[in-house]
């Protein structure tokens, strides 16, 4: 998703080099109409859309598929900007220019999940070789942004639980997918793998489990460091 028409044709001929198909679309409207649930793998949303933001379009997609990654991409350099974009639901925020072989390996690791991000076993609680490639190593900025999730992690938590309590599973999917993207930036590993679990499965009683698990692992143990 991409307005500028070079920028947009540079994005399909990098990904292409995946292998991959890749649809185009010039603005949200686009977007939308090519978005039938359980066609795309990943979804990559420019930030600015001429006819809207990349936010307000993640929010209607994932009312339509709510486990399709999202990548955003910006030229926005500064770190709270890309931080916002991660709670706004992003899975990962690439900052442009970005070279064909990295866009390639940012999207890859998107596709194939494997077997222990999915079960959240044998995860790091906190994964910090993941969260200095998201913030370019600036270690200052790890444990400051930890601490932030640290202390926003039960209100968020609250509202997963209302949401499911009242039925409103979308709402609850929401939630979901803006905590997956502050988990990923802070490098919550364990934590990610659950959530993840829990918004694939989100009428399971053991997923549900298993997130108040590892929403308490955190917040029973809260140094922003560690295994």
């Amino acid at each position: 998703m991409e307005d500028d028409p070079t920028s947009r044709a540079y994005l399909a001929g990098a990904l292409q080099g995946l292998p991959a198909q890749v649809d185009e679309a010039a603005d949200l409207r686009q977007a939308l109409e090519l978005a039938v649930p359980g066609r795309h793998r990943v979804w990559l949303i420019d930030a600015r859309l001429p006819d809207g933001t990349g936010t307000a379009l993640l929010h209607r997609l994932r009312r339509k598929d709510p486990d399709t990654p999202a990548l955003c991409h910006t030229a926005e350099p500064d770190p709270a900007r890309r931080a916002e974009l991660a709670r706004d639901g992003f899975d990962e925020v690439i900052v442009k220019p970005i070279d064909a072989r990295e866009l390639r390996e940012r999207v890859r690791r998107h596709l194939h999940p494997p077997a222990s991000l999915r079960t959240g076993e044998q995860l790091p609680r906190w994964d910090d070789e993941g969260a200095a490639r998201a913030l370019n190593g600036e270690r200052a900025h790890i444990d400051a942004l930890r601490r932030l999730f640290l202390a926003e992690l039960p209100k968020a938590r609250r509202r997963i639980d209302d949401a499911l309590a009242a039925g409103r599973h979308g709402d609850a999917c929401d939630e979901l997918h803006k905590l997956r993207a502050s988990c990923a930036f802070v490098g919550a590993g364990r934590l990610a793998a659950r959530v993840q679990a829990l918004a694939g499965a989100i009428e399971s009683t053991d997923a549900l489990e298993r997130f108040r698990a590892a929403t308490e692992e955190l917040l029973g143990n809260q140094s922003p460091a560690g295994p």
